[in-house]
């Protein structure tokens, strides 16, 4: 396979998802929409403690970054060819992340905090939705030292594949721009995540500083159409926005952006070169599809996996949509035995 270890580097916010069905009460009295991801505010302090007190609440390791990774290390089945950069609090929690991340073959190098615990995501599951509420706490305090402290440099040095979520722009745009220029400078893919629509939104600066840098970017058609309605595109049809987002201004200058949309169980749009390619996605029984949390996370897992083998662009969408499929059969971004993508 040729992989080597260290070739993905990603930053992002290592999170403890804590993971409980609830019903629509819940996420009115906490004023949350299904299908949603935000960031915890002053009424959402007591969310977490409820979770856990009268819903026999779950914990795994989470972060959109952290389990896209875990899901390509578990694909390619060779451990510390992803690196992992966010930070944590010096907690039982973070022991737990860090625990989960490195049994699945993910190095993870955190920067830790004395002044917040670990970050927790509350994840409300009703029916086949989730919507997703993020205390960063301890992510939050990520700084641009930790990238350039040698023993992480050297990591950076020796990868050539970066991802970093759109979640990371409310934590820390120097290491963006820092992450984002070195692979311009070596000529290295640099991918980034929509991730939610409130940062389109509300981070569109920093989301724009970072877009000239962005070989790869990744989004659904929510996020999508609130991007394109943010950069007055004048459009709905995803297609045109995926063409739009590809020719937005560009730094390096010798390949195209490429612009990836997935749509739930419609058709995954790829777009590159002026031209989209719509790769369908096999329906799956109702009753098979236990939580989608983490859909997202193990599509962009499943294409980092064939794309670090310079596999075709088209067979990482579909070897994301295979692990996307298997993520949803699970409770949580989890996974077991040996992958079977052909």
């Amino acid at each position: 396979m040729g992989t080597r270890e260290g070739l993905l580097l990603g930053c992002g916010n290592p999170l403890l998802d804590i993971s409980s069905l609830v019903d629509a009460e819940f996420l009115a009295k906490y004023d949350m929409q299904p299908n949603n991801a935000i960031l915890a505010e002053e009424k959402h302090k007591s969310l977490y403690k409820e979770l856990v007190e009268k819903y026999d609440a779950t914990f795994t390791a989470g972060g959109s970054v952290q389990n896209s990774l875990r899901v390509a290390q578990w694909i390619l089945q060779k451990p510390n060819v992803a690196v992992f950069f966010g930070c944590v609090g010096r907690d039982k929690y973070s022991k737990i992340l860090e625990d989960e991340a490195r049994s699945d073959g993910v190095n993870v190098r955190y920067q830790f905090t004395e002044s917040e615990p670990t970050g927790t995501c509350g994840v409300l599951i009703t029916g086949h939705h989730r919507s997703l509420c993020a205390n960063l706490a301890a992510a939050n305090c990520f700084t641009i030292d930790h990238i350039n402290l040698p023993e992480n440099r050297k990591y950076l040095e020796n990868a050539e594949y970066f991802y970093i979520s759109g979640f990371f722009l409310t934590v820390s745009p120097p290491s963006i721009q820092a992450v984002a220029k070195h692979a311009l400078a070596r000529n290295n893919l640099f991918m980034m995540n929509l991730s939610a629509p409130f940062l389109s939104q509300f981070f569109k600066e920093p989301l724009m500083d970072a877009m000239p840098y962005v070989d790869i970017i990744f989004g659904n058609e929510v996020e999508a159409t609130t991007f394109a309605n943010e950069q007055s595109f004048g459009t709905t049809d995803l297609r045109e926005i995926a063409l739009k987002m590809c020719s937005l201004p560009k730094q390096n200058e010798k390949r195209g952006r490429v612009v990836v949309l997935t749509q739930g169980g419609e058709a995954v749009l790829l777009a590159e070169n002026n031209k989209i390619t719509e790769i369908p996605v096999e329906k799956l029984d109702e009753d098979k599809i236990v939580d989608t949390n983490g859909a997202g996370d193990a599509f962009v897992g499943g294409f980092l996996a064939q794309l670090v083998q310079k596999k075709s662009l088209e067979t990482c969408v579909r070897c994301g949509i295979w692990a996307a499929r298997q993520i949803i059969q699970r409770s949580g971004c989890t996974f077991e035995g040996a992958p079977n993508f052909e």
